[in-house]
């Protein structure tokens, strides 16, 4: 089984469209994949039909009020599951603050749990709080969804001190496996030149930790898309919405290149 966390602490960079599509390519490709929601905007809950129109369970209940994954687990479509969140994750934060070994919660309730699948995907918050700590401390792998702008290595450079940090303390077989360029418009100069500005600040450090000595950046750029931007309103994927759609040629790419990490 591959746990892979989809993060990035900047907001607006195509975080959960990767985990929901990446999740739903996975599953197209015959993987069982269980998409965990752990950020208390629920967009990607949201995404996948969900409303908040009724109280459910959610993580919420699993960190929080010590449920099982299988009690708030529910199944989207063939070889699709998802563990959903609710707008009450926001408040998991202040709520674990005093538990003793709270970072881990996560990690002991997918090692308890009653399926067996081949990926599980997390879909991280924005912040580096305690529900992004459960995260790194659950999965072995990192993915990193970047915009082309010019901000986004100084942004990368930070998330990685991070996910070195929580592998010497907690979580030693944690590394980032790959870095995704979304948001991709290839006609501008500017998203060519942080694609080539991100490939070389990995070329160039010889010395690198390994959290992060082989990190791949990947071949595939998630092209900007408008039926992506469009799916989440009618809650599918973009295999459902549109599967001819550019976006989703390139999350196939996407899935295929870390099926072929295997």
């Amino acid at each position: 089984m591959r746990t892979i966390a989809v993060m990035n602490q900047k907001g607006g960079v195509g975080k959960t469209t990767t985990s929901v599509n990446l999740s739903a390519a996975l599953a197209a490709r015959g993987k069982r994949v269980e998409l965990i929601d752990l950020d208390p905007q629920a967009h990607a809950s949201l995404h996948l039909g969900l409303t908040f129109e009724k109280e459910f369970p959610s993580v919420y209940d699993v960190l929080v009020c010590d449920d099982s994954l299988e009690s708030v687990r529910k199944q989207i479509s063939e070889n699709l599951w998802l563990v959903p969140a609710h707008l009450d994750l926001a408040a998991a934060d202040f709520e674990l603050a005093s538990v003793f070994g709270r970072e881990t919660i996560l990690a002991d309730k997918i090692k308890n749990d009653s399926l067996d699948f081949d990926y599980i995907i997390i879909d991280c918050p924005p912040s580096l709080g305690v529900l992004t700590l459960n995260a790194l401390t659950a999965v072995e792998e990192v993915v990193i969804p970047l915009q082309p702008h010019f901000l986004a290595l100084h942004g990368l450079s930070k998330l990685l001190e991070t996910i070195e940090l929580v592998a010497k303390r907690l979580n030693p077989k944690l590394h980032v496996s790959g870095v995704a360029l979304c948001l991709f418009d290839a006609r501008t100069t500017l998203a060519l030149d942080v694609k080539a500005d991100v490939q070389n600040f990995f070329a160039q450090h010889d010395n690198r930790p390994e959290a992060w000595k082989n990190v791949k950046v990947f071949d595939v750029n998630i092209r900007r898309n408008i039926r992506l931007a469009e799916a989440p309103s009618y809650g599918q994927s973009i295999f459902d919405y549109d599967p001819k759609s550019n976006g989703a040629e390139d999350y196939l790419k996407l899935a295929q290149e870390i099926l072929d990490m295997e």
